[in-house]
C-alpha cells in the first residue's frame, strides 16, 4: 500500500475571508462548493492541480492563535526572491505579514510568512529543493 496525500481539511472561523486570502495570496480558486456544516464547504486548489492536492474549507473553526515562535505553516514556493518580496510587501500593507523576508541556509532558502484569517501561518519561499526552481537547487 502506498498512500497519496490529496487534501488538507480546515475548519475556519470566517470562510469568505479565508477564500479571499487564498485567492489573493496563493492564486488558488474554488472549484467545488456544496452545502454542509451549517453553511457550505468549498474545495480550493491551484489551477491545474484540482486532482492532485486541495484545501477543503468548512466554517465553524476557531482562530488558531499560534505563537510567534511557532513555525507550523503551509508552504508555497515562488519562482524568485523578488516574488517573495512582492508577497511580503502586499501582506505588510494588508497587515498580515508575520515573518519579514529572510535568508536561511539550504534547504530553507529565502522566505516570508503571512497569517491567514483563521490564524494559520503561510510561508512563501524561494530556494528550497521543492516547487519552482527546484531543478536548479543542489541535490540534498
Amino acid at each position: 500500500m502506498r498512500p497519496t496525500l490529496t487534501h488538507l481539511a480546515l475548519h475556519v472561523p470566517d470562510l469568505d475571508a479565508c477564500i479571499a486570502f487564498y485567492e489573493r495570496f496563493c492564486g488558488m480558486h474554488v472549484f467545488h462548493e456544496r452545502p454542509g456544516k451549517g453553511s457550505r464547504i468549498v474545495w480550493m486548489a491551484e489551477p491545474g492541480k484540482e486532482r492532485e492536492f486541495i484545501f477543503v474549507m468548512m466554517p465553524g473553526g476557531k482562530d488558531r492563535s499560534l505563537a510567534m515562535d511557532d513555525y507550523s505553516h503551509f508552504g508555497f514556493a515562488l519562482a524568485s526572491r523578488e516574488e517573495v518580496d512582492a508577497v511580503a510587501d502586499l501582506a505588510r500593507r494588508e497587515g498580515c505579514l508575520i515573518w519579514e523576508p529572510r535568508d536561511e541556509p539550504y534547504p530553507v532558502g529565502y522566505y516570508c510568512g503571512l497569517r491567514d484569517p483563521a490564524g494559520n501561518y503561510v510561508e512563501f519561499s524561494y530556494g528550497q529543493p521543492l516547487g519552482p526552481g527546484a531543478e536548479d537547487m543542489p541535490e540534498p
